[in-house]
This record gives structure tokens, sequence and C-alpha cells, in this order.
């Protein structure tokens, strides 16, 4: 397998240790982000929720503090804004995501993955 998959992964996080655990059983050359310490910028959240078909409330975390805190359920709030907010909290993310050329799934569960592979 010579693509580069791209995922955003969260160590602490058991779905990412087991879609990890399949792309390594795989033999997949995958390029590891740790989003909370490197998040990603609106350019790359743009593309990646095009890939998944979604839009910035579909892959946010809803129950995480920061998504009350900052009243993100607000129907007024702009896309732009939105992306934001995941920036500036990337714990809101949902994860991991696996990107493969142009497909992404979210690893949920993390079996999903084979469906890019």
């Amino acid at each position: 397998m010579s693509d580069e998959i791209r995922i955003f992964y969260n160590p602490n996080c058991s779905k990412c240790r087991l879609t990890m655990g399949i792309l390594d059983e795989k033999g997949a050359n995958t390029s590891v982000i740790e989003y909370l310490s490197t998040p990603p910028d609106s350019d790359e959240l743009n593309e990646i929720l095009d890939l998944l078909g979604m839009e910035p409330r579909d892959l946010m975390r809803k129950h995480e503090a920061p998504y009350k805190e900052n009243n993100l359920d607000n129907p007024e709030l702009s896309r732009d804004q939105l992306i934001q907010a995941m920036i500036n909290n990337p714990i809101l993310i949902e994860r991991p995501i696996v990107i493969s050329g142009n497909k992404a799934i979210i690893g949920r569960p993390p079996e999903k993955v084979l469906d890019i592979l």
C-alpha cells in the first residue's frame, strides 16, 4: 500500500488506537496528526468536511464543555464561525478522521477504516 493515509489522532482515545491498529495491520503508510496539539486550519477543516459530506456541527463532539460554553448550538452561527470554534477548541472535533486520497471516514466504529483502504 503506497498512498499515504492521514489520521487525525488522539492517543487517549480508544477508537483512535483501534483504528490505528487496523491501519498498521494492513500495512498502511500512515501520517499521524495529533490534532489536539496541531489542530487543522480552516482550509483543512473545510476539505475534511467536504470529503466527509458533512456540515461543521456534524463533526463536533456536542457533549464536550466548549460546545455548551460557546453556545455552538446557536442556529445563527455561520459555517466559518463553527469551523473557527473547532480550531480554537480542537477537543470538539470528532475522531479519528482518516483520509486517503479523495476519501475520508470517521473511524466509529474503527472497522469503517476498511472502507477506504
